[in-house]
């Protein structure tokens, strides 16, 4: 009798390289499960089907990075956001541009579609919300309550409701009919990453930095439970199409979570790192992850996850699907969302409504039109996935299979042989990363390869160092053969110099601790200025940002001269602490600097008032200084430009 073989509840499906810069964003197609959409920094938004190399689709226009992206329903229609705060619309099916839409004043952070009407909901780093009416090409209403940059937009099941997250450690529901705000879930204590409706109730989940999911009811608008102890900060979640549970990709697994009450019910371990987006399709979840300029899609087979009960199992099991659970019957359904009966009541679809004007364009449609562009790089899977959509099907149609589990015997089999014997290429293959096909560039004459003006924080390879460095210098070829000595005592040459100062660093660090050991933290900060280097000021803010409350007044005037010399080095690692630093500042501080410093002069003698008035006048002027240096850069791409830019927000009330 055969031995069954065993196959993984998780696997890697494929990486690729999606574009020629960063990756900025992503999403999934949540119909299908089988379409990505990719936005870069290199302006692009690139459409994949997954497990397939090849690009279907690049669509061109934006002129700065692609922060947000998000397809509709049926899968017809993608938005992007830029970080210049410009919002494009494309039509897959027709592959041409279908809107540009204006008026953000800061980077899109998030975008999502109605799910029945020809609406886009964005949001930006400016905390301005916006509903956008594509067929008329305008802004239908603005939202303004977050205080901070809106992350996350859902629109509820039925299209009457919008869900908002943000930086401001708050969730807001607005009701859309009524064009304001119905209800503010405050309680995280961290930026909310994530909001999610429960497909059938009034139920929303909402996932934030500071490690908890939070489930609200939408009747008695209050918290129905609280899950914690969250392996890492939460950034993508997505309820089971029958709402017996939430899905939570979490940093290396997948837990699964039940509400009423909260409890655990699954961890499957899956190496994706930080999964950006998750959809289900035919029982199986494909998880997205992106780092640089790769993305990996991973499979975790649903059959095989405990989705209802008390008891988490081991992720590992027999080769026997479970059967499917059914949804968990203790807890009380509340009220059921309303949706259009039928496809009559929903309104026409944007291209049928678009069609007598793409006949008669205005010019600034064409201008559109010239500067967006739809490049089809594989013709067979772009007909094979959109086009069958323009006709009328008389068959049902092809549903797609579901994934092939890899066998989990094969895996032990071949670590083990990797163990016991040297493998080959031949063995072992290793998978290639399959690169984009870009189209021809227009290039000038290539400069010579110099040293970056800003040292990455992670890199694989040193900078400006030349292997030839360490080796003598061959002038007769018969003298090419090195002795060990010589080698050696090249590969020892400024040894004793970088003992030495790490020796000195460690020394200055020692001293910062003993300082820090006493509980005064201003005179632990003032030890690490006056040593005069700023790697130790870079390792006590790391320290220090991590609790706010540690910052006070007489701090700032200490730290605020250092932060600007971080803000203005070449090192990543230092400007990411300036940043960080000079942010915390800014949202502490910044209005007691400006109420104190507008407040008329008091009657008599306050020695206390008169040294606060002195701190918040020196920091004033230290901000200023700095405030000209961050409108700057302001203008960078990528994430220091990003950060410089919301910093500039920030510092709007100095100007």
């Amino acid at each position: 009798m055969a031995t069954p073989v065993v196959t993984k509840t998780a696997w890697k499906l494929q990486e690729i390289v999606a574009h020629a810069s960063n990756v900025s964003s992503l999403v999934l197609g949540k119909a299908s499960g089988r379409l990505l959409a990719t936005g870069g920094d290199d302006c692009r938004v690139n459409l994949w089907s997954i497990n397939k190399p090849n690009c279907i689709m690049s669509l061109t226009g934006h002129t700065s990075p692609v922060e947000s992206v998000r397809l509709n329903t049926p899968e017809e229609l993608i938005v992007a956001g830029s970080q210049s705060g410009s919002i494009r619309v494309w039509d897959l099916e027709a592959a041409k541009i279908l809107r540009t839409l204006m008026g953000h004043k800061a980077n899109i952070c998030s975008l999502d579609f109605h799910p029945y009407g020809e609406f886009v909901a964005s949001g930006s780093q400016d905390t301005n919300i916006k509903l956008w009416d594509i067929r008329r090409k305008g802004c239908v209403f603005r939202y303004r309550g977050h205080s901070q940059a809106v992350r996350c937009l859902r629109f509820s099941p039925d299209g009457k409701w919008l869900a908002s997250a943000a930086d401001d450690h708050t969730v807001k529901l607005w009701d859309l009919t009524a064009g304001k705000m119905m209800s503010e879930f405050p309680g995280h204590t961290g930026p909310v990453n994530v909001v999610e409706f429960h497909p059938n109730e009034y139920l929303l989940a909402s996932g934030s930095s500071d490690r908890t999911i939070r489930f609200w009811d939408l009747e008695k608008f209050q918290v129905v439970s609280c899950i914690e102890g969250e392996p890492g900060p939460v950034r993508s979640v997505l309820f089971n199409p029958d709402g017996c549970c939430l899905y939570s990709g979490c940093q290396d697994s997948l837990r699964v979570y039940g509400w009423e009450p909260e409890r655990c019910f699954d961890v499957v371990l899956v190496n994706w790192g930080k999964v950006a987006d998750l959809a289900i399709c035919n029982d199986q979840l494909i998880g997205v992850a992106f780092s640089q300029s790769n993305v990996s899609s991973y499979v975790v087979d649903l059959t095989r996850v405990t989705r209802t009960g008390t008891v988490a199992q081991d992720p590992v099991r027999d080769s026997r699907p479970l059967a499917q659970q059914p949804p968990h019957p203790s807890a009380p359904l509340r009220r059921i969302y309303e949706r259009p009966s039928t496809a009559c009541s929903k309104p026409q679809r944007v291209k049928q409504n678009s069609e007598s004007e793409r006949r008669s364009p205005s010019s600034e449609d064409d201008r559109d039109e010239r500067e967006s562009q739809a490049e089809i790089q594989n013709a067979e899977d772009y007909n094979e996935i959109f086009q069958p959509k323009n006709s009328i099907s008389r068959t049902p149609p092809r549903r797609s299979e579901p994934f092939p589990a890899p066998p989990e015997d094969d895996m032990a089999t071949a670590k083990e042989a990797a163990k016991s014997s040297p493998a080959t290429d031949a063995q072992f293959p290793v998978p290639n990363l399959e690169v984009l096909p870009q189209p021809p560039v227009v290039t000038s004459t290539p400069a010579p390869k110099a040293e970056p003006a800003i040292i990455p924080a992670t890199r694989n390879e040193p900078i400006g160092l030349k292997a030839s460095d360490f080796l003598p210098a061959v002038k007769i070829p018969q003298q090419a053969e090195l002795v060990d000595e010589d080698a050696m005592s090249q590969i020892r040459k400024g040894h004793d110099t970088m003992c030495v100062v790490l020796t000195s660093r460690h020394k200055n660090l020692d001293t910062v601790r003993a300082v820090w050991t006493t509980g005064d933290i201003k005179s632990s900060v003032d030890s690490a200025v006056a040593i005069n280097d700023l790697s130790v000021v870079v390792d006590l803010l790391n320290i220090v940002n991590q609790k706010a409350s540690l910052w006070k007044l007489d701090l700032c005037t200490t730290v605020l001269p250092q932060i600007e010399k971080l803000l203005q080095s070449k090192y990543e690692s230092y400007v990411q602490t300036g940043c960080t630093s000079l942010k915390l500042i800014l949202q502490r501080f910044l209005p007691l600097i400006t109420d104190i410093l507008a407040a008329p002069p008091s009657v008599g003698v306050d020695i206390s008032r008169e040294e606060r008035l002195h701190k918040c006048r020196l920091c004033y002027k230290q901000l200023k200084g700095i405030s000209g240096f961050v409108k700057s850069k302001s203008g960078l791409s990528g994430r220091h430009g990003s950060a410089f830019r919301e910093l500039h927000l920030l510092m709007a009330s100095l100007d």
